[in-house]
């Protein structure tokens, strides 16, 4: 049994044995404890099922447009209340509240704990932040269902939110070790000494790299990489595409969205949506990964876009108690990773991988 299982476990057997000598008959203690023990899932084994009740989103925004300088914390506090809002969780205490971003400034360190305390949740509701690459909102919900499986919690709510237009820009490495030298001085001297090691190419910002680490290369030419290994024409592509957008803009039309999202920003809809656009004008688009013999474009490939998501989930007996619908349940999730460096296996293939575990 993991460890901070036990310890729930211990604290729990702790708190009946400290009901059953105050408050009990001795006599009737062993039946008490026995029912206490029942009802717990930790102790029984016993899986509940998480049921989603709802989500909700702020429209997705082309990067550098409508979100431009709004920060990570104002997105996603706009979709949790809306949330809140949507399904009279105003006061609520719920079991947790999970998301994350992959794009952070320094500052959000406890982002998604300051978003719960921009919303109407009760404040006492705790909240933790997660971060896995493209990944982060599932494992959110991956780790809020399995606590309710587990009965440690009734509901809670996962979550993801991200920007590049207001990107963590910091300063450089240089600049950055100048600084910290200088603050550690003991004197004058020394700090004095500690800048005058700073250089003019240290005042350059440090942005955020478009690039992976390990290889350098960009998702995009990673996915291009893919895209020819499995021979996935631009014809092919743009078909696909033609298709999302057509279907987006008819879901909007049929206001599919009118109970999943909340206006921001004066933006009421996704504003990278190409509801007119077709593969004859996809197909006039250059390559912009591999110029020769490249086949995804800028039409076909996804922009660098700003939002923010969160979705709600209950047991059984909390949706029933608060008298939310079950719209469907969480029953699987799986993760899993490639080795893209050593193995070459393609960057973004790990879901295939993933699939068949479940």
């Amino acid at each position: 049994m993991p460890y901070c299982r036990w310890q729930s476990t211990r604290r729990t057997i702790r708190r009946a044995f400290t009901v059953v000598r105050r408050s009990v008959d001795p006599m009737h203690a062993p039946l008490l404890l026995h029912s206490l023990v029942r009802s717990n899932p930790m102790l029984t084994g016993e899986i509940k099922r998480v049921a989603i009740l709802g989500g909700n989103r702020i429209p997705f925004a082309r990067s550098g447009s409508n979100y431009l300088n709004v920060s990570n914390q104002k997105m996603l506090s706009a979709a949790l209340n809306g949330l809140v809002s949507r399904y009279n969780l105003e006061g609520m205490l719920l079991g947790e509240v999970v998301a994350g971003a992959v794009m952070k400034h320094s500052r959000d360190f406890n982002l998604t704990r300051e978003c719960v305390l921009d919303s109407k949740l009760a404040p006492e509701t705790s909240a933790y932040d997660v971060q896995q690459a493209c990944g982060t909102g599932l494992e959110a919900a991956i780790l809020v269902a399995n606590k309710i499986a587990l009965g440690q919690i009734d509901a809670g709510i996962a979550g993801g939110v991200d920007t590049t237009s207001d990107a963590p820009i910091a300063v450089s490495d240089g600049l950055r070790k100048v600084l910290m030298n200088a603050n550690a001085a003991r004197s004058t001297g020394d700090r004095v000494k500690a800048f005058m090691g700073l250089r003019p190419s240290h005042l350059a910002p440090a942005l955020p790299q478009n690039g992976e680490p390990r290889t350098g290369m960009s998702m995009g030419e990673h996915m291009q990489i893919t895209a020819s290994e499995w021979g996935i024409t631009q014809a092919a592509q743009d078909e696909l595409t033609v298709a999302s957008h057509h279907n987006l803009a008819r879901a909007y039309e049929q206001g599919f969205f009118n109970d999943l999202l909340t206006p921001f920003k004066k933006l009421e809809r996704d504003n990278n949506l190409r509801a007119d656009t077709s593969v004859e004008k996809l197909a006039r688009l250059k390559p912009v990964f591999d110029k020769e013999n490249g086949t995804m474009t800028a039409g076909n490939s996804t922009p660098l876009t700003d939002g923010a998501s969160v979705c709600l989930l209950a047991s059984e007996e909390w949706a029933a108690a608060n008298d939310i619908p079950v719209l469907a349940y969480l029953s699987l999730g799986e993760v899993a990773a490639v080795d893209f460096v050593d193995k070459k296996e393609g960057l973004l293939m790990a879901p295939s991988y993933a699939l068949p575990r479940l």
